[in-house]
């Protein structure tokens, strides 16, 4: 996806879901109570339509739900609101996200015939253990078979993924990661798992069923699969759930929640590969580390706790952190004993 699309959203929240997924409550999540109308729409895009044009494309995004199991006149109503506006070239390009057991051929084509480019699979985990603590309904198979579908039939594809469902683990999660990268997808998110008031899961973990994957354990984990994601050449769209008023005043009641969540992974990263450069600078030394200047930040850490951890665990006497001409990677500047 270009990083110059505009999103107009329009949430369709639990439609089409044939079941309740154990960690799910769209309505919370999202904040949208009722889920959308052709005429709602038409409003949202006339409304993108009236706000100032910055060159960007606009791409009409169907969220929550499983747009493609709603009944086919609801599908035809929504989809046939937004190929409007499509074929006047008021927006780009429509997006939509369902189930992997709710893709075939006669669904894509329905999409092709409405303009749709990309769709979402919530994929979530592709352990089969997960998937039915998780209560999916849907098995790693229908994943793998829909996305091919997907790809063959000229649609972008975009995977999701969850980290500490039921049953899950770090090997589990990287071993999804990489079936997904297998997929060659066109992107990805990753939704470390948040419980939601109201949710099954929620049930499980007041009961003393579900041990909370905290944002530690999240950032622990995405700190080992965006390096996964980024050597592949697969953009990550989003790490962790967008944060809403709803979810922060409380709906989000344990988990990893955080609404810098994607940052506190790449300060992560950034510490790892910090902790490679000085595996062989003696102690007491005063070391500086170069970095790009826009990950200045990264590097250093929320209330300095890069700065502070590498200090103590390398026994440094001074640790500075400059701007320098690299990308993605932290330089050993300089070094004195």
């Amino acid at each position: 996806m270009s990083a110059r699309e505009s999103i107009i959203p329009v949430f369709v929240p639990h439609l089409g879901c044939p079941n309740d997924c154990v960690f799910c409550n769209q309505r919370r999540i999202s904040g949208a109570q009722l889920p959308a109308t052709a005429d709602d729409v038409r409003q949202a895009i006339e409304n993108a339509a009236g706000l100032p044009d910055i060159g960007s494309r606009r791409q009409l995004a169907f969220y929550g739900g499983s747009f493609t199991a709603i009944p086919v006149e609801n599908q035809e109503a929504l989809l046939g609101a937004a190929k409007e506006y499509l074929d006047k070239g008021i927006i780009h390009s429509i997006r939509l996200s369902t189930r992997p057991d709710a893709i075939d051929g006669a669904v894509l084509n329905r999409l092709r015939r409405y303009g749709v480019e990309t769709v979402e699979l919530g994929a979530q985990s592709l352990n089969e253990n997960v998937l039915l603590l998780s209560g999916r309904g849907h098995t790693a198979t229908d994943v793998e078979n829909a996305s091919k579908l997907i790809k063959e039939a000229g649609f972008k594809l975009i995977l999701q993924m969850m980290t500490g469902l039921p049953g899950d683990s770090d090997e589990s999660c990287i071993e999804t990661a990489k079936r997904i990268i297998a997929l060659k997808p066109d992107g990805v998110r990753i939704y470390p798992t948040v419980i939601v008031k109201d949710t099954a899961l929620f049930d499980l973990w007041k009961a003393g069923r579900y041990e909370e994957h905290s944002v530690e354990d999240a950032v622990r984990i995405c700190a080992k699969l965006v390096p996964l994601f980024d050597e592949a050449g697969i953009p990550i769209i989003r790490l962790g759930l967008n944060p809403t008023e709803e979810l922060s005043g409380g709906d989000a009641a344990g988990g990893a929640y955080h609404p810098a969540l994607g940052e506190l992974v790449k300060s992560r990263i950034m510490l790892q590969k910090a902790e490679k450069l000085l595996e062989n600078v003696k102690p007491g030394s005063r070391v500086v580390l170069g970095v790009n200047k826009s990950k200045i930040s990264q590097m250093v850490g929320q209330h300095r706790c890069n700065t502070e951890k590498l200090c103590e665990e390398f026994s440094l006497k001074q640790l500075k952190v400059k701007a320098a001409e690299t990308e993605n990677e932290v330089l050993l500047i300089s070094v004195e004993s």
